[in-house]
């Protein structure tokens, strides 16, 4: 799939790639996926797992729950029960944060290059 600006976009993601992508083991992403019912990564003939977009936002989802928000598994699966648009809209909003932060730490290290 091309992205605007001429960028391809891949369709699936190895586990490798995944686990690289929020410096996790990949037998923590294989646990993950037994322990909740919304990561369905599909397999191939070899049985490798492919991830989709769809399946990194919901691990984006579960990471920032476990991870940055030290929910137990029990918890996290339960705000995911009950929860899960409230908590959607929040890492979003989080994932914006950190984009922006980033974007503006790059232009006052410009800044300060271009100043000195």
């Amino acid at each position: 799939m091309l992205k605007p600006g001429g960028r391809i976009e891949k369709v699936y993601y190895s586990i490798g790639e995944v686990a690289e992508l929020f410096e996790v083991n990949q037998s923590l992403i294989r646990y993950w996926e037994k322990e909740f019912d919304l990561l369905k990564p599909q397999k191939n003939k070899k049985g490798n797992r492919l991830f989709t977009k769809q399946d990194i936002n919901h691990l984006r989802i579960i990471y920032h729950l476990v991870k940055e928000r030290g929910y137990t598994l029990t918890g996290a699966k339960e705000k995911l029960k009950y929860n899960r648009e409230d908590v959607e809209k929040k890492v979003e909003i989080i994932d914006s944060l950190k984009k922006i932060k980033f974007y503006l730490l790059a232009v006052k290290e410009e800044l300060q290059e271009s100043g000195s």
